[in-house]
């Protein structure tokens, strides 16, 4: 079965929104990690917001590493009622029945999927118990405003199963409990 992966920029006070406040903190270990991340996942699962700016960005981009490349080919599944047609290439639209249709990807075979950004679709998946590891990158800064990644009300019980800090930033990484 695959696991389905998290993966959110943080800043201390739960903000996840426009990562650009991270960039001052980016280096080569960061980037090795993302990178990880990235080519251990076969698949991409993403929500509205996150899909229309990653759609925006990634196509004209490339690297040396590769990492664009990755991001362009991997097979992409976009969580939304909204969204019409979808314009990056090999992606896949999930209207209704998320939970269901992410169940059944679980199933497939293939290496982890990857959830990158997406706080509604991060907080209905783990309600439903779909999600199999929370990865945070939490960065030294308090923005005070801005789209945070957990809401009023939100309840998960996780448990802390790696922790590796790289300067100033950490990543936690959380598995659910029980």
């Amino acid at each position: 079965m695959r696991k389905v992966i998290s993966t959110t920029f943080l800043s201390l006070d739960g903000v996840m929104q426009d990562p650009s406040w991270t960039m001052p903190y980016w280096n080569d270990e960061i980037a090795k990690y993302k990178g990880d991340e990235l080519f251990e996942s076969d698949a991409l699962l993403l929500g509205r917001v996150t899909y229309e700016g990653f759609a925006a960005a990634w196509p004209g981009r490339t690297d040396e590493q590769g990492f664009a490349d990755r991001m362009n080919s991997l097979p992409k599944y976009v969580v939304s009622a909204t969204l019409e047609t979808l314009t990056w290439n090999n992606s896949h639209l999930i209207r209704s029945n998320v939970a269901e249709e992410v169940a059944k990807l679980k199933q497939q075979d293939g290496a982890n999927i990857l959830i990158g950004g997406s706080a509604t679709l991060i907080q209905t998946l783990l309600a439903h118990g779909l999600i199999d590891e929370v990865r945070l990158l939490v960065y030294p800064v308090i923005l005070g405003s801005g789209k945070r990644l957990f809401r009023d009300g939100d309840t998960a019980t996780l448990k802390l199963v790696v922790a590796k800090t790289f300067d100033s930033v950490v990543a936690l990484t959380y598995q659910p409990a029980g």
